[in-house]
């Protein structure tokens, strides 16, 4: 067992410990290392990790720069939270079924004044106006939506004609679909009239003193900003996301999903029960890897063994037990959170430059060990 000293975040702790993975010592020299040599190898300008032991943040740390002028990133700088948004917003819904607001097998339509296609296309939200003439929209559920079996494409804007369609029947398989996502969050603010972004705030960021987190842009941002870095390392500015999208709109920092991990691992926050359903095996994923979305399903001799959608992450079964996870990405954006249940152990990689993802299987496993995350299923493209 090695000590591992906790940086000095305000994270209640000044000693913690790292256990010995299954891949050997684990130290804070070792991961610095490994990042630094990671960095090199893949040529990404920025990369922030957090570790978390038995429910606790052991290890935050950044390295590299926050944008081209060379500011160094540091772990209270502001980052694109991407879809680990989903994640976030998985755990705010549950907390609604919680309290009796939602239900997540009641149909989405059941708690709207109006039918979805009368509200038409609505950029702030969705193209629901596409979808007159299919009755499915009246089936889809919270469910559907947190498992990604809505039967939609990711966006609108993916379809060769840009037009919302289903393509299955609600819930018979896994495709991704942040479209899905915004329909749930429709559904919460003109359904049950509640703000999205104050709810997630209230219920989540405040809770935990995520004081660097947010659904929108905030003006002290730009203090600590992290633009970030395409695949042909070119330099894109941040985006100030004036729109609360349960999708992908928060901003964070590596500190504050720490905390945020730390906790969901700890079971604060929610019922044992529902942090359970958030984590059980909702729906077997059948396809060879998650992006294209809607590719056809798999051979069965094909599919990843274990793998299964839960509600906003992806459940795993590997040789240290059931583990789950959830991913990020835009063009200069690269996230990952990856825990285990036993232990409550998880690594969070944030970076600012999409390079950094091809070193994101051995960073994690350095530390974890073999996990048995398919790693090629979340980036088909490794080798």
């Amino acid at each position: 067992m090695i000590k591992a000293k906790a940086l000095a975040l305000g994270l209640g702790l000044a000693v913690a410990v790292m256990p010995q993975s299954a891949e050997g010592r684990v130290t804070t020299e070792k991961v610095d290392s490994e990042v630094r040599t990671a960095m090199a190898r893949t040529g990404a300008r920025g990369l922030a990790m957090a570790v978390i032991e038995d429910g606790k943040p052991v290890f935050v740390q950044a390295w590299g720069a926050r944008n081209a002028a060379g500011d160094p990133l540091e772990t209270d700088t502001i980052m694109y939270g991407a879809s680990l948004t989903k994640a976030v917003f998985a755990y705010t819904v549950m907390q609604l079924v919680e309290e009796g607001r939602l239900d997540l097998d009641r149909p989405l339509a059941a708690y709207l004044p109006r039918p979805l296609p009368e509200y038409g296309n609505l950029d702030a939200y969705g193209a629901w106006g596409d979808l007159a003439g299919d009755e499915r929209w009246r089936r889809v559920t919270a469910r559907h939506v947190l498992t990604h079996s809505v039967g939609w494409p990711n966006f609108s804007w993916d379809e060769p004609d840009r037009k919302l369609r289903f393509h299955f029947e609600p819930g018979s398989r896994y495709a991704y679909s942040g479209a899905g996502i915004i329909l749930l969050q429709f559904a919460i603010e003109k359904g049950l009239g509640l703000d999205l972004g104050a709810e997630m705030q209230r219920r989540v960021f405040d809770r935990f003193g995520m004081k660097n987190t947010s659904m929108v842009w905030r003006p002290d941002f730009a203090r600590n900003l992290a633009d970030g870095w395409k695949a042909d390392g070119s330099a894109e500015p941040h985006d100030e996301r004036g729109r609360v999208r349960a999708a992908g709109s928060m901003d964070t920092t590596v500190a504050d999903f720490a905390r945020f991990a730390a906790a969901f691992m700890r079971g604060e926050g929610l019922k044992r029960s529902s942090r359970a359903e958030m984590l059980k095996a909702q729906l077997p994923i059948t396809s060879a890897a998650q992006f294209p979305t809607l590719v056809p399903e798999a051979e069965p001799g094909k599919r990843w063994k274990g793998l299964a959608a839960g509600l906003g992450v992806v459940t795993f079964a590997g040789p240290q037990g059931r583990g789950f996870f959830k991913g990020g990405h835009n063009d200069s954006t690269g996230n990952i959170w990856v825990c285990l249940e036993r232990g409550r152990r998880c690594v969070v990689l944030l970076s600012n430059d999409v390079r950094a993802e091809a070193a994101f299987p051995g960073l994690v496993e350095s530390i974890l060990g073999d996990t048995g995350l398919p790693w090629r299923w979340e980036y088909s493209w490794l080798p």
